[in-house]
């Protein structure tokens, strides 16, 4: 018999969870058997004893495709985080001559610079959130676009006013794909090798800091301050021409836990409502299933199966959906990252590595200035020894993580989690309070270049070896969702790295590099305790949290769909 009413077909059929089958896996259209749910084909939506969503078969598959196209994508995306990277600090060399041209105080400068690394911090939470909606590539074009104009109207500036203000543009723009970044390679890397992945792309946006001041003060002395920013709006306009033109996106929908909640709330809300129009897709394959065209509606497979009654010829008409903009929240993802004790203290060290690693770069080259009378070129050139160290760190920590993983896995059956990653991070967690508790005083005490030099270098090896794996582990530990787990780690990195900043002089002239970097060792010693931590505890507060969010939408299937009344829009 044929159902005419979307309201009915909701009240009449069951949803049940793929987790907990009671019955058999139904068959799947023969024509369509290795088809995923995405927007292109019609499908019979299965039963299935167990899902893994990150897994879920999908159409062009961004991780079968070839080694070649994804090293160039790694390599796409790596360059313009670097180009995001280098504006952080790149105006440095020329605060004198910004000072004295615009005219400006030291304290506006500085805020020009705590305002940058604010909002390149918070502005990925609204990012990820329209990645995860309308796609990565949409994402790039128009931050990238931002950059670039924010790039030259700062090269224009007659007055410090508007340069803080489209600083700040510039940091929303370059803040994209610093946060979407691992995304995308979480998109087509399998977790296996993911961790050596990151490790190389997380060396772009370390060379930016450390090759930043030496350009800087290259541009500044041939060609005065407004070179430096026509220099960065002619490499980032390059690296949008080239997203727009070569770039693939990797976003699958049926891989997002965001865009499917969404979806599912969009489609209970508008079977609701009269005004929506519908489409009608006839099922021809038998008893117990439903056939949809996936143009028109998109059913997450993981939480849910949607059942017609017994009937070979039924007819059914469901809502037509489209995500827009307007579906973009920020908010409920965030808060299912949040909730979850694991990723709140991850993240929390997280935030505090890269605050430790921003005021160590920003408070030697001050020591270099003053206390060895460097100009930025100078203080450029023995800084970049610990952007080499951060470079070695993150590439070679990548793949000690990733083997160290394997390993782990292997005696494990086969079987592994994510905190298995964090073993990695052991020797240097035990390493980084030392090394810094010898460098501040090595500041504080003795005036030998080499040794500065030296200790950077070991400073940042060590300290990108632990962020690194923290990093990979933020998004193997959050499924479905490492966008917006990304987001929540740019975010706790920009709150604290301003923080710091803002500090970090006060602080380094009242009571000297000693003192200073010994509160910096209590504070990465109370670090290493939280990982541990994370590393022994984290896999049962994951499940625990993995388990609620199951228990909540089976709550909301049974008291939704066992009533003939009334459907509400679910709100997961």
């Amino acid at each position: 018999m044929a159902i005419k009413q979307t309201n009915s077909i909701l009240q009449e059929t069951p949803i049940m969870s793929t987790r907990e089958p009671t019955r058999p896996p139904l068959v799947k259209s023969a024509t369509v058997a290795s088809d995923a749910l995405s927007t292109t084909s019609t499908v019979v939506v299965p039963v299935v004893p167990s899902f893994d969503i990150e897994h879920m078969p999908v159409e062009n598959d961004p991780r079968t495709w070839s080694s070649l196209r994804k090293n160039a994508i790694l390599f796409l995306i790596a360059f313009a985080a670097m180009v995001a990277a280098l504006a952080a600090n790149i105006q440095n060399p020329a605060v004198e001559q910004m000072e004295a041209d615009l005219p400006a105080t030291p304290a506006q400068f500085s805020l020009s610079i705590s305002m940058f690394i604010l909002v390149q911090g918070l502005m990925p939470v609204i990012w990820s959130s329209i990645s995860e909606v309308k796609g990565r590539k949409l994402v790039y074009i128009i931050s990238l676009a931002l950059f670039t104009l924010g790039s030259i109207i700062v090269a224009l500036s007659q007055h410090i006013g508007p340069i803080i203000g489209f600083r700040c543009l510039q940091a929303a723009g370059s803040s994209a794909v610093m946060a979407i970044g691992a995304a995308s390679l979480a998109d087509i890397f399998e977790p296996e090798e993911r961790g050596r992945k990151m490790g190389i792309y997380y060396v772009a946006p370390l060379l930016g800091p450390a090759l930043g001041p030496i350009f800087g003060g290259i541009l500044t002395t041939v060609w005065g301050w407004r070179s430096i920013f026509w220099f960065l709006a002619i490499l980032c306009g390059t690296c949008l021409i080239t997203f727009v033109f070569f770039f693939r996106d990797t976003f699958r929908s049926e891989r997002s836990l965001t865009y499917q909640n969404v979806l599912k709330q969009r489609l209970y809300a508008a079977a609701m409502n009269p005004n929506v129009p519908k489409v009608t897709s006839a099922s021809t394959v038998g008893k117990g299933c439903l056939q949809a065209n996936k143009s028109d509606i998109n059913i997450d497979i993981e939480k849910t199966i949607i059942k017609t009654e017994e009937n070979a010829q039924g007819v059914i008409e469901v809502p037509k959906i489209s995500l827009t903009l307007r579906d973009v929240n920020p908010f409920k993802p965030m808060y299912l990252v949040l909730r979850r004790p694991n990723n709140v203290l991850i993240l929390l060290t997280s935030g505090l590595l890269y605050a430790f690693g921003f005021q160590l770069a920003y408070a030697t080259s001050r020591r270099l200035g003053e206390s060895y009378g460097y100009n930025p070129l100078k203080i450029g050139l023995v800084t970049i020894s610990y952007g080499a160290g951060s470079v070695m760190g993150s590439v070679l920590g990548g793949r000690w993580s990733d083997r160290l993983l394997k390993r782990i896995r292997e005696a494990n059956n086969g079987k592994s989690y994510p905190e298995m990653r964090l073993k990695s991070t052991l020797p240097g967690l035990i390493m980084l309070p030392i090394l810094v508790l010898g460098f501040g005083w090595l500041c504080d005490k003795v005036q030998n270049v080499a040794a500065i030099s030296f200790f950077l270098f070991i400073g940042g090896f060590v300290y990108i070896w632990i962020y690194s794996s923290t990093l990979a582990y933020v998004v193997d530990a959050n499924v479905g969702r490492s966008s917006t787990a990304v987001a929540a780690n740019s975010g706790f990195r920009g709150i604290f790295a301003f923080i710091a900043t803002e500090i970090a002089v006060p602080l380094q002239d009242g009571v000297g590099d000693g003192w200073m970097y010994t509160i910096w060792t209590g504070i990465l010693l109370l670090n290493s305790v939280i990982v541990l931590l994370v590393w022994m505890k984290g896999t049962q507060w994951r499940e625990n949290a993995e388990a609620r969010e199951k228990r909540h939408a089976a709550r909301f299937e049974s008291a939704t769909f066992s009533s003939t009344r009334s459907i509400t829009p679910p709100n997961w």
